[in-house]
């Protein structure tokens, strides 16, 4: 019997990207870890080392749609990643809604885990990554 491929999801922001994933079967998500984005080129040698390592199928970037759902100066610069990674992976690559997922995290962390901002911004990225990756499944249902 094949296993199916596992999904990882990228929170791409300025400085760091939040990275999360699936188990085989594509049905727990699991928050991963969170790298640097000091520069493009490091960062997707680390995301198509991790495709590589977790069997990776689909990659799913979260895109920051403003509040009209339209492309602006952050999700342009997600795009413009996202097409880095596709030239240099041979997987398929989506984008998805990620509204309001890092301000949900950040949310998370302070009323529920009671964390200092400095823990916080270490992991926040990854819960946001996760929190996509739970919306990308729940929206092909």
């Amino acid at each position: 019997m094949h296993k199916k491929q596992r999904i990882l999801a990228l929170d791409v922001g300025t400085k760091r990207i939040g990275i999360a994933i699936t188990d085989e079967i594509g049905y727990t998500v699991q928050p991963l870890t969170v790298i640097s984005r000091a520069t493009d080129e490091k960062a997707v040698a680390k995301i198509r080392e991790m495709a590589i390592k977790y069997h990776v199928g689909k990659i799913v970037i979260g895109l920051p749609l403003t509040l009209k759902g339209e492309i602006g100066n952050m999700a342009q610069k997600v795009l413009t990643f996202a097409d880095k990674l596709r030239s240099d992976l041979d997987i398929p690559i989506v984008t998805w809604d990620e509204s309001f997922t890092t301000t949900e995290a950040e949310d998370i962390l302070i009323k529920k885990a009671d964390l200092s901002r400095r823990k916080r911004r270490k992991i926040k990225d990854k819960i946001a990554a996760s929190f996509i990756l739970e919306s990308y499944l729940r929206g092909r249902e």
